[in-house]
């Protein structure tokens, strides 16, 4: 596919397909750039890389069910965990501390799925709050719950979850 692209745009480059940690091929001199199967760049950018051009192609995966299919436990398995995995990208885990006299206002902006956990902590007349959060919501939540008096704001990715 990279070979195509390439000669399609006119470039002449020698290909070499390599797998694994490819993002270490460019310090060590294997290659001068690297065309990575990837969503965000992340490692690319985490080993010094810089990200260029647009992407050779845009996919998706989609799951197809036979319509009539009789439903299997081992495919609405297989559903289920791949919704987890989708609504975990759109949420993150926000945890806090606040004064339990400004615990319901603090609540109110972080109401999560059903209901924040809230814990008490050692400190008397605080506590610590654990809520899902809306991934682009996040920044403008950590804002007000900041300007509430909250602190000890910590944000978490999620990779799956069951709701």
């Amino acid at each position: 596919m990279v070979g195509s692209y390439l000669a399609e745009h006119g470039i002449s480059a020698e290909v070499i397909r390599l797998d694994g940690a490819v993002e270490t091929s460019v310090p060590l001199g294997v290659a001068d750039v690297i065309a990575d199967v990837v969503s965000t760049g992340a490692t690319l950018r985490n080993a010094g890389l810089e990200i260029f051009g647009d992407p050779i192609l845009d996919s998706q995966a989609v799951l197809i069910r036979r319509r009539g299919a009789l439903s299997s436990p081992r495919v609405d398995q297989l559903v289920r965990r791949v919704q987890g995995v989708i609504i975990a990208r759109q949420y993150v885990l926000m945890d806090y501390d606040v004064r339990d006299d400004l615990l319901d206002k603090a609540a109110a902006l972080t109401p999560g799925i059903e209901s924040p956990t809230v814990s008490p902590l050692q400190e008397p007349g605080w506590s610590a709050v654990r809520s899902m959060v809306k991934r682009k919501e996040t920044h403008r939540v950590m804002d007000e719950l900041w300007e509430l008096g909250a602190r000890g704001i910590l944000v978490t990715d999620i990779h799956a979850c069951r709701l």
